[in-house]
């Protein structure tokens, strides 16, 4: 249950950020080279991003892994 709990909150700072930037899930996909329904699984919290997705996500997305990983904790804090 936590793991789910910490994907979906994930996805959810994902999704904020993706779309801040202007970018859809495809385009997330293929500057990250990922598959292109893996934005989508990530966003909905079906998948939990491994250290190394989190990081290519973090450079497409011109943030850090840091702040991907504290959205995520204030977002858990929230909910």
């Amino acid at each position: 249950m936590r793991r789910q709990r910490v994907a979906v909150a994930f996805g959810k700072v994902l999704r904020e950020l993706r779309k801040e930037k202007g970018m859809s899930q495809e385009d997330l996909a293929g500057e990250a080279e990922f598959d292109r329904t893996y934005p989508s699984l990530l966003e909905r919290g079906l998948r939990a991003p491994t250290l190394p997705v989190v990081i290519s996500l973090a450079k497409v997305l011109n943030t850090s892994a840091t702040h991907l990983v504290s959205l995520t904790l204030q977002e858990l804090a929230r909910s």
